[in-house]
């Protein structure tokens, strides 16, 4: 197995996590400014003049989410791992998510700070509203709230065009997804984020919207926690008739194939290991669609590997359990 830095591991931790933020309003310009009033000071304005010239992105999805939305020539500082497009790797850096340097964003003089609420420390936020400076909180916790977010920071930025139509074709590709997946024959579903400790998600994180999306179901999804630990034996009798792993990478994780010993279980009979790269999925992207697109493609698979027969699977089923009944 390769090893990760801590950082990397602290990224993917924080990646998966996201706590409730925002309640539904059918008024996207008065929810902005209900924002902005709420985390800047008296002295200052609740909402810019004129639409944000000089933004800073304090997480790798709003960096993502603001190209998305037509601002990216309104970004002047981005943080570590803010790699998406590649053109926002130039951008000058202001620190990671979970630390940013305060004295680094001052410096670029922005006139809005978008951060992001599950990854970013409160005191550094109450800091920065301190200073003086707006700032916008981001939480988008399922599918839906990415095209909701796009054409949230195209009115901050003055992009509406841009956003909406971003957002219009989001919402039309997440629609044509559920109608051909969603209604299908379900298949049990193991999502794996890491290794040691063995750790997946419940059914509050994304990735299980993106499984539910798909006709899927985590079969740990009624954990309590997001990002709960689980033991090979859990996973064993949940038997699940597909693994899914992430990682940190484009690459295939090496653990994925380590499930391949276990083989009484229905996801290594049937050859139902897949890969999906984090960044397509653990992100609140436009690009959450290609993850979930291969996830649904992955599931569909799953699903034409099923015996023809029920009674013939279940023969095989007590062959391998019984080997007395063999002769």
């Amino acid at each position: 197995m390769k090893s990760y830095s801590k950082t990397r591991f602290l990224l993917l931790l924080c990646l998966i996590g996201h706590s409730p933020a925002w309640s539904q309003t059918s008024e996207k310009h008065a929810e902005v400014n209900r924002s902005l009033a709420a985390l800047t000071t008296p002295a200052t304005p609740a909402t810019p003049a004129t639409p944000a010239k000089r933004i800073i992105s304090l997480a790798p999805h709003i960096t993502e989410l603001l190209y998305a939305a037509g601002a990216g020539n309104k970004l002047v500082g981005n943080v570590d791992y803010g790699d998406y497009p590649p053109a926002a790797k130039a951008l000058p850096k202001v620190g990671g998510y979970t630390r940013p340097d305060l004295e680094a964003i001052l410096a670029l003089k922005p006139d809005l700070v978008i951060a992001w609420e599950s990854g970013n420390p409160p005191a550094a936020l109450e800091k920065l509203k301190a200073m003086g400076i707006s700032v916008y909180v981001s939480q988008p916790d399922r599918i839906n709230d990415v095209a909701r977010e796009i054409e949230r920071f195209g009115v901050l930025a003055g992009t509406e065009s841009v956003a909406n139509l971003a957002a219009a074709a989001f919402r039309e590709r997440h629609a044509a997804l559920a109608a051909r997946y969603s209604q299908r024959p379900v298949v049990d579903v193991f999502y794996q984020i890491w290794k040691q400790p063995l750790m997946t998600v419940n059914d509050k994180q994304i990735i299980s919207d993106a499984i539910r999306l798909c006709g899927g179901r985590n079969v740990f999804g009624s954990l309590p926690i997001l990002a709960p630990t689980v033991t090979v034996e859990a996973v064993i009798a949940a038997n699940p008739e597909v693994i899914v792993a992430s990682g940190m990478g484009d690459e295939r994780p090496e653990w994925l194939n380590d499930w391949r010993r276990w083989k009484t279980m229905m996801a290594v009979k049937r050859d139902n290991l897949y890969f999906i790269p984090p960044q397509e999925i653990q992100r609140h992207t436009p690009r959450l669609l290609d993850g979930a697109e291969k996830l649904c493609q992955a599931l569909e698979s799953a699903r034409e590997k099923r015996p023809a027969n029920p009674r013939q699977a279940n023969h095989q089923t007590n062959q391998q359990t019984n080997p007395a009944r063999k002769k």
